[in-house]
């Protein structure tokens, strides 16, 4: 993770999400860093991914501030998309379109500059390790390779902030750890990430931080040791289940 005293790259501060009389996020208040990777983890229906939505400018918030690199997601919007990018759990390709011609295809559409476009496209194509395949169907590509092209899509405008939710979702173990890699070395490259995922080793691995969300509500924040030392957990599932233990109590 990157250091330093300068402005985080997200800065969430007070955000809300109602549907109708349901709270789906309750003001919540959380940074990410430059280059750090930041977890937003949490049970089914805690506002993970409602919390992700809104980052990304995909849902528009009740109430409060979300900023990254100077942008307001509200208020901005379409700038704030130049800047980021979004992976949602459930993503697919044109299946009859080339690889390649699928990431020249999206640099197109982001880029007006050839140059940058191109270069878009050799970005893309570094991170997605596929090779010649790049050159086959996406109709013929298995859940892995298809995952591998859409993170390369992903982060191939180099954004400052990578929204990714379950990045790795349904990926078998080798594909999942060569994603995992592919993560923590943009990251490194100063890239800043904000994800969610259920796999709990995956979090831990990737994490420089992380926050646990339960109805709406952010409990508990920090690196994976420091989450560990709180919970006198072994791992963080146990962190995990004993915040959502204590929220239980607390609301029975």
């Amino acid at each position: 993770m990157a250091t330093g005293t300068g402005a985080p790259a997200l800065r969430v501060r007070g955000l809300t999400k109602n549907y109708g009389d349901l709270k789906a996020v309750r003001g919540i208040d959380f940074d990410v860093a430059p280059g750090e990777i930041f977890a937003l983890i949490g049970p089914n229906g805690a506002g993970k991914t409602t919390t992700l939505r809104m980052v990304a400018t995909i849902l528009r918030p009740t109430s409060g501030e979300i900023v990254a690199d100077g942008f307001d997601a509200v208020k901005e919007p379409a700038r704030m998309r130049r800047i980021i990018s979004y992976l949602p759990e459930e993503a697919g390709a044109y299946k009859n379109l080339r690889a390649i011609n699928y990431l020249k295809f999206v640099a197109d559409i982001f880029f007006d500059d050839r140059e940058r476009a191109a270069r878009a496209v050799e970005v893309g194509r570094e991170v997605s390790g596929l090779g010649d395949r790049l050159h086959d169907k996406l109709g013929s590509y298995s859940k892995g390779m298809t995952r591998k092209l859409l993170l390369a899509r992903t982060v191939m405008t180099e954004p400052k902030l990578a929204i990714l939710d379950e990045p790795t979702s349904g990926l078998d173990v080798i594909n999942a750890l060569e994603l995992r890699e592919r993560i923590k070395k943009l990251a490194a490259g100063g890239m800043s990430v904000l994800l969610s995922s259920h796999n709990m080793l995956e979090i831990e691995f990737l994490s420089d931080r992380v926050s646990m969300i339960a109805d709406g509500v952010i409990h508990a924040t920090g690196t994976p040791a420091e989450l560990k030392g709180r919970y006198d957990a072994e791992n963080l599932e146990q962190v995990f289940a004993r915040v959502v233990a204590d929220r239980k109590a607390v609301t029975a």
